[in-house]
């Protein structure tokens, strides 16, 4: 049975109810099915009760057993909020063409770590939809849990991917994790430590490396002569 702060590999499915659109997968047939890229599919690896999935989904994982299928319907309060009115905003185009975009209706666009839908353009103003494209939907999930993770090396690399987007080389002494890091990702280390610490209970450092330089093999040299 599945507890708060396990470690599991869990593989899904989300799809919007009301159209049964995938909308995200770990699975790879159903990743060609929705002709999604599938460089990279694999099952997640995730510690539960931490945020890791929509709140909803985090929670329903707990008393689940391992190696059998489960079906989970989330209201949009569960998944990813409702709509917020307040979040379409009118933005002078200008602010666009200063970023060579050339805003157009339908667009997605990735500003400030924001998700912005153009909603409508002219040449004067923009209006934009800065809620999350899933807001105010209802979603189905389809998921398995394949195996409990005992592995520490496992445990510590699946945080790394999901809090840091990279895995950096470390050690692990006297419960503490010293991460090896070139100098401008050891802000980030500490600002994202407290939650490692949260989850993994072991303190974590961040020591200074020189970035290594990439080799140039002969063969590149010979095609550049």
């Amino acid at each position: 049975m599945i507890r708060k702060n396990d470690f599991i590999e869990i593989e899904f499915t989300g799809r919007i109810t009301s159209t049964n659109e995938i909308f995200d997968t770990n699975i790879l047939a159903d990743a060609k099915a929705a002709d999604f890229k599938t460089e990279g599919i694999k099952p997640l690896v995730m510690s539960v009760g931490h945020k890791m999935l929509p709140t909803g989904f985090d929670n329903d994982l707990i008393g689940k057993e391992e190696n059998k299928s489960y079906t989970l319907n989330l209201k949009p309060e569960e998944a990813f909020g409702k709509r917020n009115p307040q979040l379409v905003r009118m933005i002078p185009t200008k602010h666009f063409h200063e970023q060579k975009i050339d805003p157009q209706r339908g667009m997605q666009l990735n500003l400030d770590g924001q998700i912005v839908k153009i909603l409508s353009s002219d040449r004067g103003r923009t209006l934009t939809d800065f809620n999350n494209p899933l807001a105010g939907k209802e979603i189905t999930y389809i998921y398995r849990i394949n195996k409990k993770v005992e592995d520490q090396k496992e445990k510590i690399i699946a945080l790394q991917d999901f809090l840091f987007r990279q895995v950096f080389d470390y050690e692990v002494k006297d419960k503490t994790i010293t991460f090896k890091v070139p100098k401008e990702a050891e802000q980030f280390i500490k600002i994202l430590s407290p939650k490692f610490e949260e989850i993994l209970g072991l303190k974590i450092e961040a020591e200074l490396v020189k970035e290594k330089t990439p080799q140039v093999s002969k063969d590149t040299l010979r095609k550049e002569k």
